[in-house]
Order: C-alpha cells, then structure tokens, then sequence
C-alpha cells in the first residue's frame, strides 16, 4: 500500500508539473526568475508601520505592511516600492478589520448570534468596500477558533462554541470580503485565523498552552478552516499556541501535510504578529534565526514583525538550512495574492475615495439591522417588554452613553463621534430621565445611587446599561471573574428598589454570569458589543419597533467555575440525571458518601444558566414534532426532516429554528448533540409554516477509531427546537 501511494503521489506530481500553466502562474514565475535572494526575502518580510517604511520599499525589504490607513501614506510607500526598487512589486497593505472599518457592525460574537450568515456577509462586504477606499487590500480575519471558555478574552472575535455554526459564519465573512473575483477593487483579501487550536488555551489564559488530540482537531477545531479554505480564502495565519509541544508557526504537520498535501490549500501563510520569535519563549527555539529556519521550513509565506526572514534568511540559505526551493514556494505564493489583487496593475489609492463610502447611509442601515438581529432577550418577566405604552423612562448605567465602548474591541478605525448611542436613540422615543449611576463599566462609586433611585420612582419604568468597556475583551483581555465589574450590580438592585419595571441591557464583549442580576430585573437584553448603530438598534427592540430574534452562540454559566462548559460535550460513564445533592441539602456530619454519583458541582449543580442556542421573543414559537420522510437511510441518502411552526403570539417575529443530531453509538465516544442545520423562519401573528430541513447523511461523518473520516452505520436521535436543551427527539438509522 505504502509503494502505491508513492507511486500515486509521483504521478500526480508529474500531472500537476505537465498541466498548463494560467496567466497569473506565468507572470509569478517570469518575476520570480529575476529576483535575487535579498529581494525574495524581503518579499517575505511584513512590517508595521507607514510612510517611514519608505527606505525599505525602495531597497525591496518589505513586501507588506499593516497598521497603515492614511491613503496618502499607503501611496507614498506604495511609491517608493513601485517606482524606486529594482523590480517595481507593490506592497501588500493589510490591517485588523475585524467587524467593520469605519461603519463599526456587532463584533463577530455578536454577528453569530444571528444565526444570519446573509447579514454577516453583507457585513463583511461593507468593511471591504470601506478599508480598500482606504488602501487596505487585506484583512486578519474571519477568526475561525472555536472556543468554549468565556474567561478567554478573545471569544470577542469568534463564532463562539460550535464547529457548524462557525463553518457557516466564517464562510459568508470570506465571501462577503474577498467578493466575486480578488482584483476587483473593493475586494480584500481574506485570513482565516488562528491555525489552529487557540480558543482552546488552558484556563482561558490568552497565549496558553492547548491540550488537543489529533481527533478532536480534525472533528471540532479543523472544519472552520477546510470549509473557508474551500471557499478560496486567500490567506491564513498561524496560531501563538502549540499542540502537543509543537508551536503552531513552526509545525511542519500542520501546515505542510494537512493544508497543503491533504488540503489541497494553495493560499499564503502569515504569522501572527512575533508568533515566529516567540517559539523562543516556548523554548522551540534556540534563538530569532533558529527560529526563522523553522517556520519557514514548516510551510511558513510571511513572516509579521520578528525580524527573522529578512535578517537571517540569506545565511540560513547559504548554510544550507533552508533551501531556496522552500524561498521560492514562499514567494511564489505571495507574488501570486499580489497579482490577483490587481496591485501591479492598480497599485495606489484614490485618495479622495474613503470620503465618499465611510458611513454611508446603506451601510448604517445594515449596521443597525445587524445589531438588531444579534441582540437576545434573555429575560421578560410579565411581558415587560416592549416599553410601548410608557412615556417617561430613566435611563441608566455606564454603557447608555458610551459611544467608544460600545463598539466593543478591536475597532481600530471606527470614529465614535459617529456612534449613535442608547440614550441618543432612547431620547428620540420617549422623555428620559438621564442618571449615570456610574461613569465606566468598573466604576465602584456608589454616591449617585440615591439620586437614581428617586429618578427611578418618577418614571414609567427603567432602562439600565451595563456590561464591559471595549478594553475588558480581545486580545490579552483574559477574566476569572465574569460577573459584571465595579458596582454595576449594585446599580441594578438600587433602581429595583424604586418598584418600576427594570430592563437591563447588557452590553459585552463576552458572556458574563448575570444570573444574580436576573433576580433584579425583569427583562434582559444581551447586546454583544453592537457598534456603530447599537443605539438605534436596542431603542427599535426597547419601543417595540423591532422583535428580538437573537440566540446564544455560547452557554452561558451560572459561575466562571463552570468553565469550560458547552452543550456539544461527549457523555461521562455518570453522567447528571437531573437528581444532585447540592450544598444546603447536605447534612451536618454527613457520612462519606459520593452524594450523587454523577458528573455535576455541588455549588452550582449541572446545567449552565442559558444554554447554547437560547433566545427568546417578544412572540412565541411552537414546534410540532419533526417528521422523517424516510426512517432508515443509507450513507447516500438526504436526510428530509418537515416540521411545523407556529407563531402563537402577538408580534410578527422570526424564530430561528434549529436541527441536532446524535450518534447513539459509535467507534469512538460522540457528542450528546450537534447542530447541523439552522434556518431563520419569520411568521405573522398564528400564522404557521411547514419548514424543511435536508440534511446529506454523509454530514454525520467524523474521524473514527481507526482516524478515518466516515459515517458509521447505527442508530441515531434528532431534535428540531428552539434552542440544544429543547425538542423532542425522533430516531433514525443509518444502515
């Protein structure tokens, strides 16, 4: 078999060596022949920084730039690199566009709560069209790092928990980014991070080391990145992190032999920023050019701001530790991005452009509609909400007015000064009384209390703002303690006092634990930091003018003890049958028993507060058991599953249906559930809809005992519900 395969892969080889060549491949090749090996490196070296850069890009020792979006600036060194090296390349510009340029949308967290991948695309398209008017052709995201530890700061930026809930984000970012063809423009250029396994850092600790066995890469933590990289994203960065002691910048498996040889991927790969330096930390390697041998011979295309390419290369290459084959295939893969940009035919910026597409009025509009559709209602004791019959209402808390944070991190080139915040929008539909309570989110300053209860007692009801600065999540913005900061609960229980409705909005860059809060009021809004249109957006849902329709794209925990905690979990021989023995049923001098026997707290018993895929609306939803068309299926066959829903409300609303599936059996222990199919459904009041889900039995494949990906024939459990803790289940079997 070994033989064979060799002989397979050789003859491929020569295939692929024989076949014609396109146009851009010809191009590459013709410049690559002419390059000395200084000029090649500097290809290879990315470097942050503007028009002080120029020196470089004229000797050709930098071949991208990031962190630069003054067009004038981009021009100049575009200049400098077009006009003055030997060989006129253009530079590649790229920059942290991570959920909106200068129309700032719900960070990407937020943007999963949709359940919406045509609005996260028409998002993206937006940041597009907006960054390239600046110069920017290339952007560091979707990030595509599955994570289930709301302690991590940078579950800011991803789609949260599940593998197919960030397939489908992370594909209509790529798409919404890179457009219909590369050269256009208004296309920029894609980078699907973090490769791979970096939501799963120990302790929630940003940076930390990953425990992953291959089979939970290839099941849980590779789709995201096979399915972007399927739909043509044109780049992708290495992760900080290692698996299994090898650093992901320097991990030849990774990069080499699954996205390359098994993949089929043939994009450029980034660093992250030092990630190559910092497997000297790691104590990977030795020093920078021990640590520049390694990357590159691991598969690595761009080195972001170590240093190592462009001062060791040269000398690794004439002691022939790296090979000028693996310098070629580097560039190559970069000079090939750069002429499917366009760049050599169109390399500056119009500098009046950004002018004329920054804030938009099409582009807010979407902005709102994204921020409303993101937007979960938690909590509506007494159907509070909608605030449609009162007048007067207090508005409170240190995020109804806080135009910078609430365009949450990682909003570089947003300008507050265009952020329509709560109050603004809150001022626009009824008469407010306005009393901060508290000036920032960790504010501890309790002296304004009474003043805001006394307000309180004068309106209809009270509106509070709370949750995180911008600062508190992302990068390096790790937590152990996820209940609301400074007194913010405290202002909570205070405006409860007064005996008005309370609604508390909570503005965030991560879930928080907010189940003492609940107590406090009767509604909740969870608003994942929403951007430049939350204001307007979250006044729509206060008023009535809009319907809630978000669902948690992570659980959401009872204590930060719990985590990691996520409802695609494989079983325990134990697991929680619902009958624990908590705290206070313990008796004094107890015998030393194993209480309940099952997997489970004593403190905090099993289940989260909300679990993954909640929602509710201001309408209600019923389901009617699903119904298969066929019961017994083989691995060929469409799985067709016809449901009908109905709204029994008041409200017109949309319900976001969603399908579980579970392996009862398999070769290898399979999650209790797992979504594998969504669909935003909207009903007129008592209207009803037969929905229908299809589902490929060949999706129900995953990498078995043997680590071969296949569907193994068995018995299976399917729910169609509103959320993965609901439905009644229906049985299937795969022959």
């Amino acid at each position: 078999m070994k033989i064979r395969n060799i002989i397979l892969g050789t003859v491929m080889l020569i295939a692929a060596s024989c076949a014609p060549k396109n146009e851009t491949e010809r191009k590459v090749d013709e410049l690559l022949s002419r390059m000395t090996l200084r000029e090649k490196v500097g290809q290879m070296n990315q470097l942050s920084g503007g028009a002080w850069l120029v020196d470089q890009a004229a000797r050709g020792e930098v071949g991208s730039i990031l962190n630069c979006v003054d067009p004038s600036e981009i021009n100049a060194v575009q200049k400098a690199a077009v006009e003055q090296s030997r060989l006129g390349i253009p530079i590649l510009v790229s920059r942290d566009v991570i959920h909106g340029f200068r129309t700032i949308f719900p960070i990407p967290l937020g943007q999963a709560a949709t359940f919406d991948p045509a609005i996260v695309e028409q998002g993206a398209r937006i940041s597009a069209i907006e960054a390239t008017a600046s110069g920017v052709r290339w952007t560091f995201s979707p990030m595509l790092d599955v994570a289930r530890d709301p302690r991590w700061g940078r579950v800011a930026e991803g789609s949260g928990e599940d593998p197919y809930l960030d397939v489908q984000m992370g594909v209509a970012m790529v798409k919404g980014y890179q457009g219909a063809d590369l050269s256009d423009p208004t296309a920029m250029a894609a980078c699907i991070k973090h490769f791979v396994g970096y939501g799963a850092a120990e302790g929630g600790r940003d940076y930390n080391s990953t425990m992953i066995s291959e089979r939970s890469l290839r099941n849980t933590y590779f789709p995201a990145f096979k399915a972007t990289a399927e739909a043509g994203a044109a780049t992708l960065m290495t992760s900080f992190n290692e698996i299994d002691g090898i650093p992901s910048t320097g991990n030849r498996w990774l990069l080499k032999d699954v996205l390359r040889d098994e993949w089929g991927w043939d994009g450029m790969v980034v660093t992250d920023w030092n990630s190559a330096g910092e497997m000297i930390a790691h104590g990977f390697s030795r020093d920078l050019k021990h640590s520049a041998e390694q990357a590159i011979n691991a598969g690595v295309d761009m080195d972001m701001m170590s240093y190592g390419f462009i001062q060791y290369v040269e000398e690794l290459v004439k002691e022939g530790k790296v090979s000028e084959k693996e310098i070629d295939r580097a560039v190559r893969n970069i000079l090939k991005l750069k002429f499917e940009l366009g760049l050599f035919e169109n390399p500056y910026v119009d500098e009046t452009l950004s002018a004329k597409v920054d804030y938009a009025p099409e582009h807010l509009a979407a902005a709102k509609q994204a921020a409303v559709e993101s937007a979960i209602l938690l909590q509506n004791r007494n159907n509070v909400l909608p605030l449609d019959k009162a007048r007067t209402i207090l508005v409170t808390g240190p995020l109804a007015d806080a135009p910078y944070e609430q365009m949450g991190t990682w909003a570089f080139d947003g300008q507050k000064e265009y952020t329509v915040t709560p109050l603004a929008a809150l001022r626009e539909e009824y008469d407010v009384i306005w009393e901060p309570g508290l000036e920032y989110s960790r504010d501890k300053d309790k002296s304004s209390f009474a003043r805001v209860r006394a307000a309180a007692s004068r309106a209809d009801a009270a509106v509070v703002f709370v949750g995180e600065e911008a600062i508190l999540s992302g990068e390096a913005h790790s937590l152990s303690d996820l209940n609301l900061q400074g007194a913010q609960s405290e202002l909570i229980a205070e405006v409860a006092k007064a005996g008005k409705p309370v609604v508390v909005v909570v503005m965030a860059g991560r879930p928080l634990t907010i189940e003492r809060d609940l107590a406090n009021c009767d509604a909740m809004l969870y608003s994942f930091h929403p951007g430049t249109m939350g204001g307007p957006a979250l006044a729509d849902l206060i008023k009535g003018k809009a319907v809630p329709s978000g669902k948690l794209p992570m659980t959401f925990l009872r204590d930060a003890g719990q985590a990691p905690f996520y409802y695609n979990h494989n079983n325990t021989g134990r697991p929680c049958n619902g009958t624990e023995t908590l705290l206070e049923d313990i008796p004094v001098a107890a015998g030393q028993t194993s209480l309940g026997c099952t997997s489970y707290y004593l403190d905090t018993g099993y289940g989260p507060l909300f679990p993954f895929g909640y929602g509710l609306s201001y309408s209600s939803f019923e389901y009617d058991k699903p119904v298969l068309e066929k019961n017994v299926l083989g691995c060929d066959d469409v799985l067709r599953v016809n449901f009908t829903l109905r709204n029994t409300g008041k409200y017109e609303a949309t319900e976001v249906a969603q399908l579980y599936v579970q392996d009862l059996v398999g070769s290898v222990v399979r999650p209790v559930k797992e979504l594998k199919r969504f669909q935003r459904v909207s009903l007129a009041p008592g209207e009803s809809r037969t929905v229908t889900f299809e589902l490929p039995v060949g999706e129900l494949a995953f990498w078995n005992i043997d680590m071969k990906y296949l569907v193994e024939p068995g018995d299976f459990r399917l729910w169609v519900a509103g959320d993965s803790a609901s439905g009644d289940a229906v049985e299937f079997v795969v022959e």
